[in-house]
């Protein structure tokens, strides 16, 4: 295996680990744990349930190392395609970082509260859960501000996966929709209160999923051809 296919491997083992630990943190887990109309069944949800939050919580840390390092091996790969489009794909994949990791600190506040340290004992438990759900609801509030990013990133990578010759063409065009697909979801999430209540919520970010998942396997399974 020559350099350029390491590169193509290393670049699917990151997209790998962003899948998983983002699926188990972002969607696995608050399925598990909360139930948004009832603060009550929540708050019991997650402290009879705090040590799947906590791994919750070191899943994310993990996601946005590893999302870290993913735009810099695949600008290595690509750079030869566009060493422009390259640069802007790191450059906004990487603002992402430290928004998601200072959003994260609502979840460690929300360890807080359902771990019951003594000096929150002077509340009531109706005010723990409320302070509880608020914290939850601006964590998924700051989520949107990092998919503008999520979203941005993909429309380079998915011209460069286009362009490269060596990656299927179908997948740049998917990255590319995904592209469009959160920021469509971040920009109807904030304008429209009920916009989750609409059938398209649903599937908006699908293009995205689908040019995600199918990159990542293509890069792990196949890789490029032998370039010397």
């Amino acid at each position: 295996m020559n350099t350029y296919s390491k590169t193509a491997r290393l670049a699917g083992f990151f997209y790998l680990i962003v899948i998983v630990t983002g699926f188990f943190s972002l969607m696995y887990v608050p399925s598990k744990l909360i139930v948004w109309e009832n603060p009550a069944l929540t708050f019991q949800y997650m402290s009879s349930s705090a040590q799947l939050f906590r791994l919750s919580i070191a899943s994310s840390i993990v996601c946005y190392i590893a999302f870290t390092f993913l735009p810099l091996v695949l600008y290595q790969l690509l750079k030869e395609v566009n060493v422009n489009h390259a640069k802007l794909m790191v450059i906004l994949a990487l603002i992402s970082i430290p928004i998601s990791f200072i959003n994260l600190q609502n979840k460690f506040s929300v360890l807080t509260i359902i771990e019951g340290t003594d000096y929150l004992k002077i509340f009531e438990t109706k005010q723990l859960q409320s302070q509880m759900m608020v914290l939850l609801s601006t964590y998924n509030k700051g989520l949107l501000i990092t998919q503008i990013f999520w979203g941005l990133w993909l429309l380079p990578f998915g011209y460069l996966v286009y362009k490269s010759g060596f990656l299927p063409k179908v997948l740049g065009i998917f990255l590319m929709l995904g592209c469009l697909g959160y920021l469509a979801n971040v920009f109807g999430r904030t304008v429209f209160t009920h916009f989750s209540d609409y059938p398209i919520s649903g599937y908006i970010t699908l293009p995205a999923t689908v040019g995600e998942i199918g990159i990542c396997l293509w890069l792990l399974l196949v890789g490029p051809p032998n370039k010397k």
